[in-house]
């Protein structure tokens, strides 16, 4: 029971607790202890080292600029003005607060309100649903389309955005790389005449992928209902995030061992087969890497093409908030960065878990 509890854990990249499971089972208490000080201890100490230096540093810069603020009154308004901008400052009243650093408590005050904002606006939704329930049934008859809820978005709603327009991208980039990254490892010509072709594209710009997508998404649906900054969104970041995947196809399917191919010769298996049972299983292991790695791109560009595209997604929620310019805008800002790192840690996670069971 125990070796299989480890192995799942393992599997699902918890691995670094087997020491903990070993000492609680009193095998080898010494070693594991020290295992369990490496693998636990010391990560949490680090997270409280950071958070520490994180304080000190927050008050620092909130002292520099709160200097910085008093020295430009005293300079522009006098002495008295200067002293009254002092106390204001000591006071912590909202107005003449100096805008630097926040400070983790702050970062998670705003994450706070971050959540009651989403209840709140998740309770509008609810109301709102209840009152035009009728309504929309009676429209949905009539062949007409429902009466949507028009109001912001929250926080959590725009996490949802972005991951919804991520996903969608690299299911766009494996459908448009792994069928011709297969293309090219079967084929040396053909791999070695459109070569300078994915030379040139696969460093291009998420910001010109962007535009590009704009002018033929705009050209081609002009009269359309679609969500257009979706919809140029998501292509956008399969079109940045693609190349991984295309060239680790490529480079999988033309390594794949030459005992292989002859034996599916001997079979006289049809190509397809060839692909299915022979190519695919031998050269999994490099396309799932690069399935990997085109994950970590898309979500990477995600918040830049977001924020040009006008999509309500993470980047135009940090976008906004840097123009903003509210007390707590550069907290929230934090609270995103920090939300963004951890999803785009756990996606990661959920490619290296996926890629331990399906590889063969």
């Amino acid at each position: 029971m125990k070796t299989k509890l480890i192995t799942s854990m393992n599997w699902i990249g918890l691995g670094f607790l087997e020491p903990v499971i070993r000492l609680l089972s009193g095998e080898e208490p010494l070693k594991n202890l020290t295992e369990v000080g490496k693998n636990l201890f010391l990560p949490l100490a680090s997270v409280l080292a950071f958070i520490v230096l994180w304080e000190a540093g927050a008050h620092k810069l909130y002292s520099i600029e709160a200097d910085r603020k008093v020295q430009k009154v005293l300079t522009e308004q006098g002495k008295d003005a200067a002293v009254q901008m002092r106390k204001c400052i000591d006071s912590g009243e909202k107005e003449c607060k100096p805008n630097s650093l926040p400070s983790p408590s702050q970062v998670y005050a705003a994450c706070l309100s971050l959540l009651a904002d989403h209840r709140m606006i998740a309770q509008d939704k609810k109301s709102f649903t209840d009152k035009t329930a009728k309504v929309n049934a009676m429209r949905a008859k009539a062949g007409q389309s429902e009466i949507r809820y028009t109001g912001r978005p929250s926080f959590v709603d725009q996490i949802g955005t972005s991951l919804k327009t991520v996903f969608a991208g690299v299911l766009l980039s494996m459908f448009i790389a792994i069928p011709i990254g297969i293309l090219l490892g079967l084929s040396e010509t053909l791999r070695t005449s459109i070569n300078w072709l994915i030379q040139i594209l696969k460093p291009v710009s998420p910001v010109v992928w962007l535009l590009l997508v704009s002018m033929v998404i705009k050209t081609l649906l002009t009269d359309s209902t679609m969500d257009k900054s979706f919809l140029i969104s998501f292509i956008s970041v399969g079109l940045c995030g693609m190349w991984a995947t295309l060239v680790n196809t490529s480079m999988g399917v033309a390594s794949v061992d030459k005992d292989y191919i002859n034996v599916s010769k001997v079979l006289r298996l049809n190509v397809w087969k060839n692909i299915y049972k022979i190519v695919l299983p031998s050269s999994f292991p490099l396309i799932f890497t690069g399935i990997r790695i085109t994950v970590s791109v898309s979500w990477m560009v995600l918040i830049a093409i977001e924020l040009l595209a006008q999509s309500p997604g993470l980047g135009s929620f940090v976008w906004e908030q840097f123009q903003n310019g509210a007390n707590d805008s550069n907290a929230k800002i934090l609270v995103a960065m920090f939300v963004i790192g951890g999803i785009g840690f756990l996606l990661d996670k959920i490619m290296m878990t996926l890629q331990k069971l399906l590889t063969f």
